[in-house]
């Protein structure tokens, strides 16, 4: 074997256990975490529910009305 074939081996084997170490990093890490708080997804739904019995009370108002 030449050593420029050795050293591509090193640097590939390498290259190979950082990709292994990051991918099982990242994944355990993930699972419990979410994308959003439980906060901000409360204050979502309040605005999402609160909008929508908003615009069913303005229709059914407007409605009787004319």
């Amino acid at each position: 074997m030449t050593t420029s074939r050795r050293l591509a081996d090193r640097k590939v084997a390498r290259f190979q256990r950082n990709i292994t170490k990051k991918g099982s990093e990242g994944s355990s890490n993930k699972k419990n975490a979410y994308p959003v708080g439980p906060i901000v997804l409360g204050f979502f739904v309040f605005v999402v529910v609160g909008s929508s019995l908003f615009q069913i009370i303005r229709t059914a108002t407007s409605r009787g009305m004319a």
